[in-house]
């Protein structure tokens, strides 16, 4: 079980904070949020925070980014998936106020496995189908059914839902599960997945944050500072991403979220053996 303790962050660590809320933002831009794959290994590194408090801060920071992304994919020409973004949002709110709730109660080992996991999966799907060699033949879910309003509001709501509380409580933005979960169920254009996953974890950040917050498991301070300098990173990010075609951009997600696993899991073997 995860042991809340009081704010144990080290003084005269903002410059370097800032600094990885400005690179965790062009990351989140880049790639549709999941900036937190960035922010938590290192709120590990430059803080003493528990890491249950290091993935609650990373939810605050995640604010910041989803809040400018979304507004630069918009205001870049970039197209949003409403359809599908409706379902999402009203999931991951809820979601937003159910993860906090459950990273209170997991082990840091789960924490980081379950994060490894993830990476894992996203950079094999991602890099194997930028390579030409796809695993499925197109969306899981038939055209026919995306169409119909009566099957897709309720299938990405519940989606939403389990990506809303994985991202409420690791703080990952969200970005690793709901682009690939857009473009593998429904089809969506993998720049129009990034762009909508951005704004629908604006009100999960938000939920997310508060609930954190109230039960000790995020740093108040850490966190503005992420999100406050992550905001021009995200927009530069998001600029980049609409710049890039897309199997570039598939390249670089993979890529990105193989190089964080690899770092988790070394992480993990260093711990165990401690």
């Amino acid at each position: 079980m995860v042991r809340l303790s009081p704010d144990t962050d080290r003084d005269g660590r903002a410059v370097p904070v800032g600094v990885i809320g400005l690179i965790g933002g062009v990351v989140g831009g880049l790639i549709g949020g999941g900036s937190g794959v960035l922010f938590v290994p290192a709120l590990d590194r430059f803080t003493a925070m528990s890491r249950a408090r290091i993935h609650g801060s990373s939810t605050i920071a995640n604010i910041g980014v989803c809040v400018a992304g979304a507004a630069a994919y918009a205001l870049g020409g970039g197209s949003l998936d409403l359809r599908t973004g409706a379902g999402l949002i009203v999931g991951g709110t809820v979601g937003g106020w159910i993860g906090p709730k459950l990273l209170a109660r997991a082990s840091e080992t789960l924490l980081r496995v379950l994060l490894v996991a993830v990476l894992v999966l996203t950079a094999a799907k991602l890099l194997v189908d930028a390579l030409g060699v796809p695993l499925l033949g197109g969306a899981v879910v038939p055209a026919s059914l995306v169409a119909d309003p009566w099957f897709l509001y309720p299938t990405a709501t519940v989606v939403g839902l389990v990506i809303g509380a994985w991202a409420g409580a690791m703080g990952l933005g969200g970005g690793l599960l709901a682009v690939p979960a857009m473009v593998l169920l429904f089809g969506t254009d993998l720049h129009v997945a990034a762009g909508t996953s951005l704004l629908m974890f604006i009100p999960n950040s938000i939920v997310g944050t508060v609930v954190h917050l109230r039960q000790g498991t995020a740093s108040g301070r850490w966190g503005t500072v992420l999100a406050v300098t992550a905001a021009p990173g995200t927009v530069a990010g998001a600029f980049l991403g609409l710049a890039l075609d897309a199997v570039v951009l598939g390249l670089v997600f993979g890529t990105f979220a193989m190089a964080m696993a690899l770092r988790e899991t070394v992480g993990l073997v260093r711990r165990r053996r401690r």
